[in-house]
């Protein structure tokens, strides 16, 4: 017996449903554009002045770097990837709109004029740089929060999501206000400790809260191996934020309860790193045309030592005294936390995603014809492996340096470093090529 042939209908609403979840392609990749030229000249910057940026971080130039590390290439990363994980991994899908480049725009211009201003050292500016990169900021996490109520998410997840961009909105209002009171008294407390809780509302509440919910689903697809459920994924959202909250509060106020607040903090960073240790112990079998070494798997690893040392790092500052050796921690804890964890992150997940956005981009484009792409061979495999030694040797180097104020280290880790991410680039543009000849394409035709 023939099976019936499917109605009009129901082939109109598969091809709906199946346009709806094709990732969209501008967007991300000029956020994807943004953060890797914020990440080169942040690394440009240290390789060619080490001793501008050396001593203690809270000096214009640090600063100024600093900002174009976590702005531009983490949160901005972010801020365009997320297009692509939720409709792939989360089946999600947010919709691009015009009002999303203004958003785009308001990200790039206001970063650009933050960076630009904590050089010049005018404050003023930097005031209205930052109220106008939080205006994009405030756009796109509002989008993100309407779609994750929208669809059916797993509610741990979307707990992390929705916790993840509000604290980045809360970490954005804390910077214009810091920024405003450079220019005239409106934040009390010590202006240090503001600072350290800004950095921390942004970098464990924004962008780490995102990197373990999405890792629970991305993390699955870079091994690969089972996606874990249960209650247990609750713990990190809770652990994380109530340790946050803390966090921030005591360092804002000067209140006891800081150590106790950082070992919350550290046990949502193991209640996440169990669920990897468990992911390890449940494997799958990898697609046969995916090549060994995986370095996207060897990054994304190479990426959660990087936190095992940061957690370690905070712990330790916390518990301890004031004293020299402390600063040089501090300052080993920023570059473990921001390069060596999140900042490495996006170039594993990158590994993993730029393939995939390539092949959805040509399968929509070709009217649903399944393209001749794979999402497992990377193109320029020794160009990786390259890059990937850039990372481990130049890290360390780079960290080491800034500690303990090693000018010649500084100078030999940056410029390292920054040959792995220009490698990075090349390779991102080269796997791109497709897609860009098909744009390409397009647009003759049109002519």
């Amino acid at each position: 017996m023939r099976n019936a042939e499917p109605s009009p209908q129901t082939v109109t609403a598969t091809r709906a449903a199946a346009v709806a979840l094709v990732p969209p392609t501008r967007l991300p990749l000029l956020y994807v554009a943004f953060a890797h030229v914020s990440l080169l000249a942040a690394l440009m910057v240290v390789a060619v002045d080490p001793r501008g940026v050396s001593g203690f971080f809270y000096h214009p130039r640090m600063l100024a770097v600093v900002h174009l590390i976590t702005l531009g290439w983490i949160s901005s990363s972010i801020l365009g990837w997320i297009r692509v994980v939720g409709p792939l991994a989360l089946r999600m899908a947010v919709p691009v709109t015009g009002a999303d480049y203004w958003a785009y725009a308001c990200v790039v211009i206001g970063t650009s004029g933050m960076v630009s201003h904590f050089w010049l050292e005018t404050f003023d500016g930097m005031a209205w740089s930052a109220a106008m990169t939080l205006v994009g900021v405030l756009h796109s996490v509002i989008r993100v929060i309407g779609r994750v109520r929208a669809v059916a998410i797993p509610r741990p997840i979307a707990i992390h999501l929705v916790l993840a961009c509000v604290n980045f909105v809360l970490a954005g209002i804390v910077g214009v206000l810091i920024a405003i009171d450079k220019v005239t008294d409106v934040v009390p407390g010590d202006a240090l400790s503001n600072v350290y809780a800004h950095l921390h509302l942004a970098a464990v509440g924004w962008a780490s809260m995102m990197a373990v919910g999405v890792g629970y689903r991305l993390l699955p697809m870079v091994l690969p191996a089972a996606i874990p459920q249960g209650r247990a994924l609750y713990a990190s959202a809770v652990l994380l934020q109530t340790g946050l909250i803390g966090l921030v509060a005591t360092l804002a106020t000067g209140w006891p309860g800081t150590l106790l607040f950082a070992i919350c903090v550290s046990a949502g960073v193991a209640a996440f790193l169990s669920r990897v240790v468990w992911m390890t112990t449940h494997r799958r079998t990898p697609p046969a045309t995916r090549p060994q070494p995986d370095f996207g798997a060897l990054q994304a690893g190479h990426a959660l030592l990087y936190l095992v040392l940061t957690t370690i790092c905070g712990l330790t500052l916390v518990a301890s005294e004031t004293s020299v050796w402390t600063s040089q921690l501090m300052m080993l804890y920023g570059v473990l936390g921001l390069l060596g964890f999140l900042g490495q992150l996006v170039v594993a997940m990158e590994l993993r995603l730029l393939p995939l956005l390539a092949w959805y981009t040509a399968f929509a484009r070709s009217g649903f014809t399944p393209p001749d792409l794979s999402v497992h061979v990377l193109p320029a495999q020794p160009v990786v492996a390259l890059a990937f030694g850039g990372w481990v040797l130049g890290l360390p180097v780079l960290a080491t340096g800034l500690a303990l104020e090693r000018v010649s280290l500084v100078g030999v880790g940056a410029w390292v470093l920054l040959g792995a991410v220009t490698l990075n680039t090349v390779h991102a543009v080269w796997m791109l090529r497709p897609v860009l000849r098909m744009a390409a394409s397009r647009s003759q035709a049109t002519e």
